[in-house]
């Protein structure tokens, strides 16, 4: 049995998601991020259906080049058993180079108004591939000043540290709705996989997971440093 990933799941979580931050961090920049992590996901179902849908305008054309190219063979070969039947060897080869140019001019254009549906569908979803890997690196960017060795207050500052107002309690938690931003960001772009069939398309997604699975994990390695600083004893 297949099972796929549900859009309307993964808004909710997002939904969420971004609730928690704003609740816990009002007016802050992560709020805003969770903010546009959540129309990305509310957008993703519609985006990822609109770009699997034929390209009806070009298929349509590549069927009326087909139907042309088979209409014009059945007359070259029409022509060929006639003229062939009067032993005009000439015409007889005139007719056979005209069906051979005919079959290679048309089933080029054919290729190419096929090739031209991948190229745009491919070319859509690499742009929201590439949206969603931006906000990764966006989501990373926020958290990456966020020291968890600071949190003793031990650490010598300079004057351009930058602020550190969070208790360790606030700092695990941004840290963790980081990581989530990050997963939901993941699960979008699944989405798109399990729309769109393109290799291209899937080896672009496959990234994207990679990616945010990478950020995440370093925002782990955080928090378990800041669990061992909260830990009795130190």
């Amino acid at each position: 049995m297949k099972i796929d990933l549900q859009p309307t799941l993964i808004v909710e979580t997002a939904e969420r998601l971004k609730l928690r931050v704003t609740e816990r961090f009002p007016d802050s920049g992560l709020s805003r991020v969770a903010h546009s992590v959540l129309e990305i996901a509310r957008e993703a179902d519609a985006r990822s259906s609109e770009i699997a849908k034929p390209y009806m305008l070009l298929r349509v054309s590549a069927w009326t080049l087909g139907v042309i190219l088979i209409v014009g063979l059945a007359a070259a070969f029409m022509k060929v058993r006639i003229v062939g039947s009067i032993g005009n060897l000439a015409e007889l080869l005139q007719g056979a180079d005209a069906a051979v140019n005919l079959v290679l001019l048309l089933g080029a254009a054919i290729l190419s108004v096929t090739k031209l549906e991948t190229s745009l569908r491919r070319k859509k979803a690499l742009e929201l591939v590439h949206e969603i890997k931006a906000l990764a690196h966006v989501v990373d960017m926020h958290q990456l000043t966020k020291d968890p060795e600071t949190v003793s207050g031990d650490a010598p500052r300079t004057e351009s540290s930058p602020k550190r107002t969070m208790t360790p309690f606030e700092l695990g938690r941004y840290l963790d709705y980081s990581s989530e931003m990050l997963s939901v960001l993941g699960k979008i772009a699944a989405i798109y996989a399990q729309r769109i069939d393109d290799p291209v398309v899937l080896e672009a997604v496959d990234g994207a997971e990679d990616l945010t699975t990478g950020l995440s994990r370093k925002i782990w390695q955080k928090i378990a440093i800041l669990s061992e600083h909260a830990k009795p004893g130190r």
